[in-house]
C-alpha cells in the first residue's frame, strides 16, 4: 500500500474549506486514490474554525522567527467517510481566516503579507508532521498552488527537515498568475524574518522581475520532483508569455516552466469531474431557489449594503415564475478579472448579447461574488437590462437548478487553467459557449459538444464572442435536430478521475 499526503489551501471533502476548483481537486483525488487500495492524507489549515469538531492528535513545536512556534494537529471528520483517507487540519492562531470564502486574505496595500505569514506557519508544520511520522511513512508528498510550496523550500535547504529529501515531491499548478511573491529581507511577512537560521540561496528563489524577492509560486516549479497542470492546453499556453489581453501565458514565469519541461519534469494532465453521487436540485424550481436564496440573503447582516439590489433581483425574477422565458444563458463563477475580463471592459458587447436574447425572449442568468467593482458593475448593467438576472451572492440549491435547466452555459474566461463548471453544465446536457483556452480548449469542442470563440486581436474575439452566439441561437432556433445532437454530445463526454488519476500514477508519482 502506498501512503500519500495532500497539503493544500482547501479540501472540499471536509464542511467549509472551500474557495475555488482546487478544494474540488483535493476532494475528489484522494478518493479515486482509495478506490486503489492506497491511502491519502489530507492536511490543510484550521482558520481558527475547522478544528473545533476535530480530535486533537499532538502539538507540533518547530523554529519560526528565531523562537519556538507551538501548533496543534487535529484529525476531522470527512463528509463522507472513507478507510483509506484522513483529513486534519493544523491549528495556530496565526492562521487566520480570510474573507475570502474565510480561507484567503486579500491585503490591497501589500499583497499576500497575510497569506504568506500564515501559510509559512502552516508548511513549517506540516513538515514537522511529515518529519516526525504524524502521517506514517509517506511514498508521495502532493502539493497544491504557491500556499503549500514552502514545504519544498524546507526539505531543500532546512537541516531540520533534510529527511523529508527522502519522499517523492509533486506539486500542482491551479493558477499561475497568483504567485505569493514577498520580500527576502525588511518585513514582517519576508522570507528572513520567518527562516533566520536559513541562508537563501537567492537566485535560486528569486523573483524573475522582483530579484529583491521570493516568487512561491516559482519555488514549487523549480523544486518540485514532477510538476502538474490541470489540462494539457495550460501546460502548452504557460510555457509561451503572455501579451495581456489578447494571450494570458507564463505570467513572468514561462522560462521556469519550459526548463521543467526540458527536464521532463512538467506534465499537463485535465482534472476530471464527479459523476456520481450528485447532489441536484429537483427540476422545475430554479426561480423558486433565486427567490428563497434571495429571502435568505436579504435577513444577513453582512449584505444588508445591498438589499435595495436583493429585492430588484426579486421583482424580476418573479414575473419568470408564471411566464418562463424560452432560452436561459448562464454564468456561475467568482467574479473576478480571470472569469469576466472581457464583459467589464466591453460592456456593449455583453448588451448586444443581451439584445440577441430579447429577441428569442431569452434572459441571461449570472450568479456569483467576488471583486467590488466587478459586483457594481453587473449590478448597475441588471438595473438597466430587464433580461439580465444578476443573483449576487452564493446558494448551491439555486447553482444547481442553473446547472440542471440551462439552456447554453456562458464561461468566457480571460485564461483557464482547467475549469470545472463547464464539466458539471456539460455533465447536465448543457452546451457550453467558451473562450478557446486553457482547459476548455480540452474539454469543449466547437459545433460538437459546444460552441467556442477565438481571435488574434481583442477586437476580433469580442466580434467573434457575439458570432458564435449568434450561431448558437440561430442552431437552437431553426435546428433542432443539431441542436439535440450536441446537447446529447456534451451530455455523453466524460472526464474522469479514474483516467485522469491513472496519469497521475504512471507521470507524475511514478507508481504503477
Amino acid at each position: 500500500m502506498n501512503n500519500f499526503l495532500f497539503v493544500s489551501a482547501e479540501n472540499d471533502a471536509i464542511p467549509n474549506c472551500k474557495a475555488g476548483g482546487m478544494g474540488d481537486v483535493v476532494r475528489d483525488v484522494p478518493r479515486e486514490i482509495a478506490k486503489r487500495g492506497d491511502h491519502a492524507h489530507v492536511v490543510v489549515p484550521s482558520y481558527s474554525r475547522l478544528h473545533h469538531n476535530g480530535t486533537f492528535l499532538s502539538h507540533l513545536e518547530f523554529p519560526l522567527r528565531g523562537t519556538t512556534y507551538r501548533a496543534e494537529l487535529y484529525q476531522v471528520p470527512g463528509k463522507k467517510e472513507n478507510d483509506h483517507i484522513t483529513h486534519y487540519v493544523i491549528h495556530h492562531p496565526e492562521i487566520e481566516p480570510g474573507g475570502i470564502a474565510h480561507i484567503y486574505h486579500d491585503d490591497p496595500e501589500e499583497p499576500f503579507f497575510t497569506d504568506a505569514i500564515k501559510y509559512f506557519i502552516f508548511c513549517t508544520a506540516v513538515a514537522e508532521a511529515i518529519r516526525t511520522n504524524a502521517f506514517g511513512t509517506l511514498n508521495i508528498v502532493h502539493m497544491h498552488d504557491w500556499h503549500s510550496s514552502t514545504v519544498l523550500f524546507l526539505k531543500t535547504y532546512h537541516s531540520r527537515y533534510k529527511e523529508l529529501k527522502k519522499i517523492r515531491f509533486v506539486y500542482s499548478i491551479h493558477n499561475l498568475a497568483i504567485q505569493g511573491i514577498r520580500p527576502f529581507y525588511n518585513n514582517y511577512a519576508s522570507l528572513n524574518n520567518w527562516f533566520p537560521e536559513v541562508v537563501l540561496d537567492h537566485e535560486a528563489l528569486c523573483d524573475p522581475r522582483y530579484p529583491d524577492c521570493i516568487n512561491l509560486m516559482a519555488v514549487g516549479i523549480r523544486l518540485a520532483d514532477a510538476v502538474h497542470t490541470v489540462s494539457p492546453s495550460y501546460k502548452e499556453d504557460i510555457m509561451k508569455p503572455s501579451r495581456p489581453p489578447e494571450f494570458i501565458g507564463g505570467e513572468g514565469l514561462e522560462k521556469d516552466l519550459q526548463k521543467a519541461d526540458n527536464e521532463g519534469r512538467l506534465y499537463g494532465i485535465l482534472n476530471a469531474s464527479n459523476y456520481g453521487n450528485v447532489r441536484q436540485a429537483a427540476k422545475g424550481f430554479l426561480y423558486r431557489n433565486t427567490v428563497k436564496a434571495i429571502f435568505h440573503w436579504l435577513q444577513d447582516e453582512s449584505k444588508k449594503y445591498k438589499a435595495d439590489f436583493l429585492a430588484h433581483t426579486g421583482e424580476k425574477i418573479m414575473q419568470y415564475v408564471g411566464n418562463k422565458p424560452k432560452f436561459i444563458v448562464s454564468s456561475v463563477a467568482r467574479l473576478t478579472e480571470q472569469k469576466f475580463y472581457f464583459f467589464m471592459r466591453s460592456p456593449e458587447k455583453f448588451v448586444e448579447i443581451l439584445k440577441m436574447l430579447e429577441k428569442v425572449d431569452g434572459i441571461f442568468m449570472l450568479l456569483g461574488t467576488g471583486d467590488p467593482g466587478y459586483e457594481e458593475h453587473f449590478r448597475n448593467l441588471s438595473y438597466e437590462h430587464k433580461n439580465f438576472i444578476f443573483t449576487n451572492g452564493q446558494s448551491e440549491d439555486l447553482i444547481d437548478s442553473i446547472y440542471l435547466e440551462t439552456d447554453l452555459y456562458c464561461m468566457p474566461s480571460l485564461f483557464e487553467p482547467c475549469g470545472i463548471s463547464q464539466m458539471l453544465a456539460m455533465r447536465n446536457g448543457n452546451p457550453c459557449l467558451v473562450h478557446h483556452t486553457g482547459g476548455l480548449k480540452d474539454t469543449v469542442d466547437h459545433l460538437k459538444t459546444g460552441f467556442a470563440f477565438d481571435g488574434e486581436t481583442y477586437d476580433e474575439k469580442m466580434e467573434n464572442m457575439v458570432k458564435v452566439l449568434a450561431v448558437a441561437l440561430d442552431i437552437w432556433e431553426h435546428d433542432q435536430p443539431l441542436w439535440k445532437k450536441i446537447k446529447g454530445n456534451a451530455k455523453r463526454k466524460r472526464f474522469t478521475w479514474e483516467k485522469s488519476v491513472d496519469a497521475y500514477y504512471a507521470q507524475l508519482y511514478l507508481l504503477n
